[in-house]
């Protein structure tokens, strides 16, 4: 069997060092869209290295992407095809604002392994942590295609319900048509993102966009539009990723504030403008915010 639960589950725990600097950081935000307009100031603390804010999100990036999705499956118990795998999800959880330039010390290693029948769902954590002490943890949810069925726990649902009522805001984004091209230049070169024979081996008609970076431009629109550009007030950032998304496509962005027992949230649906059917998102989460 290629995924051997226990082997993959009982491995050590790899380490290593990452750094990164403004240069790390502006490609990023370039990467999922910023810098358009090229001359409006809110736009310009995203690229402007003398006003630079670092979205939270950049933390899956940070270092040229490692550990990475590709990375992670390099692991004892795991042997896999990459045409196989999809990123099912990612959540972030931040103790405190990331810096523009740093130098951290990572620990990763698979947590969970679950058998949902005809794929199995491996969840690789990243914790991060700098002199000044944590910094994030970010768990990827890495779907691989025809490797469930051995009997394994099942793990949550992946179902994620659609609020009721209209959004407290609604934004559509574009994606370039070289952002995906754009995208992986700050760590994920899974081929499926850049290779039109590879995506046609995976079953797509051609290259589609990194999860991670729809996953980037929906929390600026969140932060842009329901936090006044405030990135500080991202707590914890959990998404779903439904569908796919192709370069040269729009996204829409429907955004619900609400209060619950932990504080505020944010809960996001986005789809692709222009499909149809809205209630059949790409992406759904959710943004605690202070």
């Amino acid at each position: 069997m290629p995924i051997d639960a226990a082997a993959a589950l009982a491995a050590a725990p790899r380490t290593g060092e990452i750094t990164w600097d403004h240069k790390d950081v502006q490609l990023y935000h370039l990467g999922i869209g910023a810098g358009v307009p090229a001359t409006d100031p809110r736009e310009l603390r995203y690229v402007l290295e003398s006003r630079l804010h670092v979205l939270p999100s950049f933390a899956t990036v940070a270092g040229a992407g490692a550990p990475g999705v590709i990375a992670g499956l390099d692991r004892p118990g795991v042997d896999v095809d990459l045409a196989h795998v999809l990123h099912g999800g990612q959540r972030l959880r931040t103790a405190r604002p990331l810096p523009v330039r740093g130098t951290a010390a990572v620990t990763s290693r698979i947590t969970a392994v679950y058998d949902k029948g005809k794929a199995a769902v491996l969840v690789l954590r990243t914790e991060a942590a700098d002199a000044d002490g944590p910094l994030w943890t970010d768990d990827a949810e890495i779907y691989v295609r025809g490797e469930g069925g051995w009997g394994g726990e099942r793990g949550p649902s992946g179902r994620t319900e659609v609020p009721d009522g209209e959004p407290d805001a609604v934004v559509e984004r574009r994606v370039r048509e070289e952002q995906a091209l754009l995208y992986r230049l700050s760590g994920d070169r899974n081929p499926l993102h850049a290779d039109p024979a590879f995506a046609a081996r995976a079953g797509f008609a051609r290259p589609v966009l990194h999860g991670l970076c729809t996953y980037g431009i929906t929390l600026k629109a969140v932060v842009d539009t329901l936090l006044d550009g405030d990135v500080t007030r991202v707590r914890d950032y959990w998404t779903r990723f439904a569908g796919v998304v192709y370069p040269g496509e729009t996204l829409r962005a429907r955004m619900w504030r609400e209060r619950t027992g932990a504080g505020a949230v944010v809960r996001v649906a986005v789809d692709v403008a222009g499909r149809g059917d809205a209630a059949d998102p790409v992406l759904t989460g959710a943004v605690t915010v202070a």
